[in-house]
């Protein structure tokens, strides 16, 4: 117990003030604060933290520790105090701490999007380009050497989604961004400048890396720094700047027809958008979790002021010391994933990403083309177009709807919608009642299929991961399942024309459409609404269940 002076009104009365260690805080293990209660108004105020700013309570009682931290608490009918007490900030529960922030994530995220356009950019790219460049190397007869073009940035993606966790976990967020500018710099400047096939190839295994990395990186870094409210809404920009950075290398295509050397400014336009990262991460915060998780206490305060404004500080470094309490455990190994420990929430996260691919959305993108002549729209930048002008309007719509429906009930909407579209364009190819309007149904099939994978099975998972993942695997594990989005997306590319070959397009469609209905029965049992939720608390959750 802990007897304090306390004025109201300008009298003084004796206080005495539950200690640290008489009650126990219903929310998490860690100790209760030190309470002072007097009937009448509402106490309102910040705490300091480390010589954060004193805002209207001083308190201190008998001899005082070094490092004592003034508060303010929030609680129905009590009035104005002032009194001296000793309160550590991590004894502070979170509730008690209603500071409004006065800072803002905006312009980082929009700086670490740069890397979610880029990622959208370098995939999108070769496409218009491919035909302009093989005749230019002299591979225009040589169906092998272009797949090398095209599928050595998927091979690049593959080993950059691997090491970029690792790099995260070394570096920091901000730096491993900065590196990553290097390979994505370096592969669009060989790909724009190369005369020959191997000097090309070279640059896109670069690039691959590259956007390997940042695909990683991006919703990592954008879960960590956004606050609770609207981490969704923010986390669902990355699949928005990665939709807009497809359709900016559609537009950068259209001179080819006018200038078959353009080719070369569409790789080199890249340059730009790379080093604006580098220089936009030069200036931006770390991520306060991970400096936390280093030790570095004094930069994760400094961060959370840049970020949220200095009345955050003490709210967002008691939610972290509460999450780490009684763990000093360093960041986890790449075998440490597959513990028994963290297998099930590492699981769901790669089967999110193998469901993504596998539900056929390459498919319809690559056979948009085809669907749209057949009802009478011959132009494929008009198809390319529409396609992508669906995922961006879809995806903007997800990310209004992401803080209020939640990601669970999203992914369930989502892929029922793929199921059903999947399903319509299976039978627009074989019902022969349905023949006379097969090309308009088909065209309908595709756009409601692009519009439900973009509001949820797009955006969500490169959200949901950073979000259900400890904090000591977050980046590993964010990087191995963004590595299954990659190996899948290579083999299903690799695979996909031989099996529509053997079993019909029709047929590979119901496939499609069965993987969604059994997404959806997966997603029902194993994925965790995670909304509105701190990523410590969601950490807490998760390991007290398991």
């Amino acid at each position: 117990m802990i007897r304090c002076v306390v004025k109201c009104g300008g009298q003084q009365q004796h206080v005495v003030v539950a200690a640290r260690g008489d009650r126990k805080s219903p929310a998490i293990a860690a100790p209760p604060p030190a309470t002072v209660r007097m009937p009448g108004r509402v106490l309102c105020c910040g705490m300091r933290s480390r010589g954060a700013d004193l805002a209207g309570v001083e308190m201190a009682a008998g001899p005082q520790p070094q490092g004592g931290v003034s508060g303010l608490f929030r609680g129905p009918r009590y009035s104005r105090v002032r009194a001296t007490a000793t309160v550590d900030p991590e004894d502070i529960p979170l509730e008690k701490v209603q500071a409004k922030s006065s800072g803002s994530v905006l312009p980082y995220v929009g700086v670490a999007c740069l890397g979610a356009i880029l990622f959208g950019y370098h995939l999108g790219v070769v496409n218009g380009a491919l035909e302009y460049l093989a005749k230019d190397l002299g591979i225009d007869e040589n169906a092998v050497l272009q797949g090398w073009v095209v599928s050595t940035t998927l091979a690049g993606a593959t080993a950059g989604s691997f090491t970029g966790g690792a790099l995260a976990d070394k570096f920091g967020r901000t730096r491993t961004f900065i590196l990553d500018a290097i390979p994505l710099a370096v592969g669009a400047f060989l790909s724009a400048t190369a005369h020959d096939v191997r000097t090309m190839i070279i640059g896109r295994l670069l690039a691959g890396i590259g956007i390997g990395i940042s695909s990683a990186l991006v919703p990592l870094y954008i879960s960590e720094i956004s606050p609770t409210e609207i981490r969704g809404a923010l986390g669902s920009v990355n699949q928005l700047f990665i939709c807009i950075g497809i359709l900016a290398a559609l537009v950068a295509g259209l001179p080819l027809a006018g200038n078959p050397a353009w080719w070369r400014t569409m790789f080199g336009i890249s340059i730009v958008p790379s080093i604006l990262l580098a220089l936009g991460m030069a200036v931006s915060p770390e991520s306060p979790r991970w400096l936390f998780q280093q030790g570095k206490l004094s930069q994760a305060e400094t961060a959370i002021k840049k970020l949220y404004g200095r009345e955050k500080v003490a709210e967002v470094m008691y939610d972290l010391k509460a999450a780490s309490q009684g763990s000093s455990e360093p960041d986890a190994g790449w075998l440490d994933l597959f513990s028994k420990r963290y297998w099930k929430v590492v699981s769901v996260g790669a089967a999110m990403f193998l469901f993504q691919q596998l539900a056929g959305i390459n498919a319809v993108v690559y056979y948009s083309t085809s669907v749209f002549r057949s009802a009478g729209i011959a132009s494929d930048v008009a198809a390319s177009a529409l396609v992508g002008a669906a995922n961006v309007f879809g995806t903007m719509i997800a990310s209004s709807l992401m803080d209020k429906q939640g990601r669970k009930s999203l992914l369930i909407t989502s892929f029922s919608g793929m199921a059903a579209s999947m399903l319509l364009l299976s039978l627009s190819f074989t019902w022969k009642a349905l023949a006379p309007y097969s090309g308009p149904l088909a065209v309908a099939g595709t756009v409601l299929y692009v519009l439900s994978f973009a509001l949820g099975a797009g955006p969500v998972p490169a959200l949901l991961l950073p979000e259900i993942f400890a904090s000591r695997i977050r980046a590993k594990a964010v990087a191995l399942s963004l590595g299954m989005h990659w190996v899948s997306n290579f083999f299903i590319g690799l695979y996909f024309l031989s099996v529509v070959n053997k079993f019909g397009i029709s047929t590979v469609y119901l496939g499609f459409a069965s993987v969604c209905a059994l997404a959806v029965v997966y997603i029902a049992g194993n994925v965790v609404e995670t909304k509105g939720r701190s990523l410590e608390e969601i950490e807490r959750a998760l390991s007290s269940a398991s």
